[in-house]
């Protein structure tokens, strides 16, 4: 199989997807492997490296696009990139298509089959292609914050682990999983005083086991949200529906009610935020204002640290890749339910039932698609 990898396009975008290790391993598997010439330049990876493992390397997107079997991406296509996707090509990339219905259109028209990492599951009910960005951005969600908190960016000017006499900051994290652990800890070593809420007990138990009194924890009754949001110097929405557009779980009239100045990190925004008034920003203008609370949205936060994340995501994505190289995406499928998950379009159907219920468009069992192919 020819793989194909181009450069990522998304403003302010660095990760690449497929790592020069990543591409040695697809050539020993006996794959080709065929590189936009710069796409690891912003996580550090040389066209040279790629070359040295034996991947080539193309002049253009729209060579990489046309000639190979599969796309390896790290964010969703972008209207360009979708005008290039053809017909029985294989996309695998992060696709977050719930809250993007252009996209979810454009894909069905390709024709192509493309398989979502955010959807891939694991056989304890994880996430295991998400969790390692989840890590990232669940640890720079604090980092970002306590910066939109600075007074010259619109914030309270309030520091996070406060001074001897000044008390810290208060930071809400709303949703106990991978990111909100990841951001609870990270906070609460910055000095803060911080909350997780979560509707799992399960959950809560877990961390109050596991943290003690790093953390307090709340369960996540609408009351207790809107006691803690509007105490909070940061909130951080952590909430996370696999597939599925993310809830909103702060309203607009809320925010007249909480701190002037108080920051707000939305790490859900990819599947159209928490939080009514989060609108998707990227790193070149992340913040903006609404009735005071400042928002930082930035849809792609991993892109920061691109050297880190990338090569988190590929350590996770390779094993599938591998397989869906290996075998074919239809064999893979059937022979894993748990990539088989990630398949949310098969030749203009859509795949995934969450998508369709956030979309309004009518959804199919990807065995069915799988059994016609």
């Amino acid at each position: 199989m020819l793989i194909g990898c181009p450069k990522e396009i998304k403003p302010q975008e660095f990760r690449v997807g497929v790592t020069p290790a990543a591409a040695m391993e697809a050539i020993a598997h006996g794959h080709k492997v065929l590189v936009q010439t710069g796409a690891g330049i912003g996580a550090g990876f040389e066209d040279a490296e790629y070359a040295a493992v034996g991947a080539e390397i193309a002049d253009t997107a729209e060579e990489v696009f046309a000639r190979a079997d599969m796309i390896v991406k790290v964010k969703e296509p972008q209207a360009v990139e979708r005008k290039m996707l053809r017909e029985g090509q294989l996309l695998f990339t992060y696709l977050h298509l719930a809250p993007d219905p252009d996209q979810t259109k454009d894909l069905l028209a390709s024709g192509a089959t493309c398989i979502a990492y955010e959807t891939v599951t694991d056989r304890n009910g994880g996430l295991p292609l998400l969790a390692p960005m989840s890590e990232v951005a669940g640890k720079l969600a604090p980092q970002v914050g306590a910066w939109t908190l600075q007074k010259a960016n619109g914030g309270r000017g309030v520091l996070m682990g406060g001074v001897p006499g000044v008390g810290p900051a208060e930071v809400v994290v709303i949703g106990g999983g991978v990111v909100g652990t990841h951001a609870a800890r990270v906070a609460a070593g910055m000095g803060a005083q911080v909350t997780v809420l979560d509707r799992s007990l399960p959950r809560l138990r877990y961390l109050d086991d596991a943290f003690g009194s790093v953390f307090r924890t709340r369960y996540a009754s609408a009351g207790n949200t809107a006691e803690l949001v509007l105490r909070a110097d940061m909130v951080i929405g952590a909430v996370l529906i696999p597939g599925a557009a993310a809830p909103k779980l702060v309203r607009r009239e809320q925010l007249s009610q909480m701190k002037t100045g108080a920051a707000i990190v939305d790490v859900a925004i990819d599947q159209g935020g928490c939080f009514e008034t989060s609108r998707a920003t990227t790193h070149e203008d992340p913040i903006y204002e609404v009735d005071g609370i400042m928002h930082y949205c930035v849809a792609n936060m991993p892109g920061a640290v691109a050297r880190t994340s990338t090569i988190a995501l590929g350590n996770a994505t390779l094993p599938f890749l591998l397989a869906l190289a290996d075998k074919g995406w239809r064999a893979a499928c059937l022979a894993d339910p748990h990539l088989r998950a990630g398949l949310n379009v098969h030749a203009g159907k859509l795949t995934y039932g969450a998508v369709g219920e956030a979309l309004g468009l009518d959804a199919v069992d990807p065995l069915t698609v799988l059994d016609a192919a």
